[in-house]
């Protein structure tokens, strides 16, 4: 009865969040949540509807992290970039975000509308109509997301030695294609020996993804 009259919203939130980063998303179940928390199942239905309602919870908590802590000085494309680097080291720190993200009802998470309408701010005084600049803050978004989803080294599901041993597989597999008909690829082959350096393939990957959309705008002026 004491865990019960404890639990709130934010607490239940936050062990999902401590349940998902350390297990899977798929381990989030309120029977699972109610057992970590030492109540019944019914006592978290007070706060949570359904595990639909909860993981929508789980988003907007998290997203709430990419706050626009940026110096209100700054050029809008110096802001922006604050932006998708807070949402990119959100995904990257909680693993699961990019399928969360695509799984839920977005027009459900406050912290998302939030994010978009300080975005839409930003785009706008960059040129961008609001029709333009809600197309670019979903192709930041979904750039973002693919990031995580595609980074380098087998992250998170197998140990460093398991991945060490794909990442040869798989160099030993570009390796063994005809050098005369791609040659590029068996070139680039011989570079996957090297550990991926992650920092750098993330600072790459944001460059591209701003560079894009400050080319367009500058073509505005």
């Amino acid at each position: 009865m004491a865990n019960a009259e404890r639990l709130s919203r934010l607490s239940l939130v936050e062990k999902a969040v401590e349940l998902a980063d350390a297990e899977s998303l798929e381990s989030v179940t309120v029977r699972r949540l109610a057992q970590e928390l030492g109540v019944t199942p019914m006592a978290l239905y007070w706060h949570v509807k359904s595990k639909d309602q909860l993981l929508v919870c789980v988003a907007d908590h998290l997203l709430a992290e990419v706050t626009a802590e940026f110096d209100p000085a700054a050029p809008w494309n110096a802001r922006l970039r604050v932006m998708v680097e807070a949402l990119i080291g959100v995904m990257r720190r909680h693993r699961y975000m990019p399928g969360l993200v695509a799984m839920v009802e977005k027009q459900e998470l406050p912290s998302f509308s939030r994010a978009t309408d300080t975005a839409l701010d930003l785009l706008s005084q960059a040129g961008f109509t609001l029709r333009e600049g809600y197309a670019v803050s979903t192709y930041l978004l979904h750039g973002a997301m693919a990031l995580v989803d595609n980074e380098p080294g087998c992250p998170g599901a197998f140990t460093a030695a398991e991945a060490t041993e794909l990442r040869r597989q798989k160099r030993l597999a570009l390796e063994r294609l005809p050098a005369d008909e791609f040659p590029r690829i068996v070139e680039y082959a011989k570079t996957m020996e090297d550990e991926p350096d992650l920092d750098a393939y993330y600072a790459f990957g944001l460059d591209l993804l701003m560079s894009g959309v400050e080319a367009t705008a500058a073509k505005r002026k």
